[in-house]
C-alpha cells in the first residue's frame, strides 16, 4: 500500500518536472488546441542577430506548449512592408509582430517609449524601466488603445551614429547636411540644420554613391557591416545619442491573445523575455569583431564632438517638453520615465561607469 501510494506520487512529481524544465508536456498538450499564428517581421532575414531572435522565439512557443502552438515568421515584405508590420497586427492580418515601436512615431510620438528616444535609458536601464519600474503597465495602458498587447523583444545596446562622406567637426557642418533619420532624431536634427530623409535600408548604399543624401545612421558594426557603407561614406561615429538602448517588440493583437490559452499566453510571455535577452547579448559578442573587419576595410572611426552632443541633447530636451505639453499620453509617460532616467544616471555614476571608465582606460596603457 504504501510502495503503490509512493509510486503514484513519484509519478506526479516527474510529470510536473518535465512540464516545469519545458522538455515534455504530452499530458497537457493532448488537452490543448492545436493553434497556427503568423507572425510579421520589420526585418529581412539578412539580418541574422534581429531576424534571427524572433525565429528563436517562434521555436520556443512551440517547445513550452508540445508543439500544439505554432508561430510561422514572415520577413518584412512578404506579408505587409516592414514599416506597416503594426497596422497588420491591429487590422488582424497577422497575429503578431516584431517590430520597433518608435516606427510609428508619426501616429503618436508616445510610441517612441518603447523603444528609443534621444538621450533616453541605456538597454539595462530600459529593460528594468518596462519590467520593474512601471513601464510596463504604462505601456500596456497606452497600447490598449490600439488594441494591442506588447511584450519586450529584444535590444541593440547603444547604436552607432551613423556614416558620414564628410567629417563632422562641429554644429555648423551639420547644416543643410542630408541624412536617412527620421522620427525623434529627425526632429532634433532639423533644428541642428540636418534634413532628414527616409530611406529604406536597401536604398541606402545606392543613395550615398550618388550623393542623394549625405549621411545615413543603421544599427552597429555588425549589421552596418552587411550595408557596405563603408565603401562610400567612410567617417563613422559614435555615439548615436538618439538609439542609447533601442528595443524592439513583440505586439500580439488583443483579441487574439484573449481567446488563447493560459498556458499558451505564458509561454508567449516566456519566449518573449529569452528573446529579448538573447537579442543584446548576440550583439554584444558580434560587433567588436565587425567594427574590426570595418575599420581594417577603411573605416575612420570618430566620436562626435562635446559641442554637437551638447546641442543635440539642449534640442532633444526641448522637443519632448514640447510634445510633453501638447500630448497628454505622451506626459503621462514621460513624467514618469524621465524621473527613472535621473535615478539610474545617478545610480550608474556611482559604481557601474566609474567601473567600465577604469577597465577602459587600463587596458588602454
Amino acid at each position: 500500500m504504501q510502495r503503490r501510494s509512493f509510486l503514484t506520487r513519484s509519478a506526479a512529481v516527474a510529470g510536473t518536472a518535465s512540464l516545469a524544465g519545458g522538455i515534455t508536456t504530452p499530458a497537457i498538450a493532448q488537452t490543448q488546441p492545436a493553434v497556427s499564428w503568423r507572425l510579421a517581421s520589420s526585418f529581412p532575414k539578412t539580418l541574422d542577430t534581429i531576424y534571427g531572435s524572433a525565429d528563436a522565439f517562434a521555436r520556443r512557443v512551440a517547445q513550452l506548449t508540445g508543439d500544439r502552438f505554432q508561430i510561422r515568421q514572415f520577413a518584412a515584405g512578404e506579408i505587409v512592408p516592414g514599416l506597416q508590420v503594426m497596422d497588420a497586427v491591429q487590422a488582424g492580418t497577422v497575429e503578431i509582430g516584431h517590430t520597433p515601436a518608435y516606427y510609428y512615431f508619426g501616429k503618436d510620438a508616445t510610441f517612441a517609449f518603447d523603444c528609443a528616444v534621444p538621450f533616453g535609458l541605456t538597454s539595462r536601464q530600459q529593460t528594468a524601466w518596462f519590467d520593474q519600474g512601471g513601464g510596463r503597465e504604462l505601456l500596456r495602458e497606452f497600447y490598449r488603445g490600439y488594441g494591442i498587447v506588447n511584450f519586450m523583444g529584444g535590444n541593440t545596446g547603444v547604436q552607432m551614429g551613423g556614416w558620414y562622406r564628410k567629417e563632422i567637426r562641429s554644429v555648423a557642418d551639420l547644416k543643410g547636411l542630408k541624412m536617412r533619420v527620421a522620427g525623434f532624431a529627425g526632429r532634433v536634427m532639423e533644428r541642428m540644420g540636418v534634413v532628414p530623409q527616409q530611406i529604406p535600408a536597401g536604398d541606402v548604399y545606392a543613395a550615398l554613391e550618388k550623393g542623394t543624401i549625405d549621411a545615413a545612421e543603421w544599427v552597429g558594426p555588425y549589421d552596418d557591416e552587411k550595408l557596405g557603407l563603408v565603401r562610400v561614406a567612410p567617417h563613422y561615429y559614435a555615439p548615436g545619442w538618439w538609439e542609447t538602448g533601442p528595443q524592439l517588440s513583440f505586439l500580439v493583437n488583443g483579441r487574439q491573445w484573449d481567446r488563447l490559452p493560459k498556458q499558451y499566453q505564458a509561454a508567449i510571455e516566456a519566449a518573449a523575455y529569452e528573446c529579448h535577452v538573447r537579442m543584446q547579448a548576440g550583439y554584444d559578442a558580434r560587433n567588436p569583431g565587425a567594427l574590426a573587419r570595418l575599420l581594417k576595410n577603411g573605416a575612420k572611426l570618430h566620436n562626435f564632438g562635446k559641442d554637437v552632443m551638447d546641442a543635440a541633447y539642449r534640442h532633444a530636451g526641448a522637443v519632448m517638453e514640447e510634445e510633453a505639453a501638447k500630448n497628454a499620453k505622451f506626459r503621462k509617460i514621460y513624467e514618469p520615465w524621465k524621473k527613472f532616467r535621473h535615478d539610474q544616471n545617478q545610480w550608474a555614476s556611482v559604481a557601474e561607469a566609474a567601473m567600465q571608465n577604469y577597465l577602459i582606460t587600463a587596458g588602454r596603457r
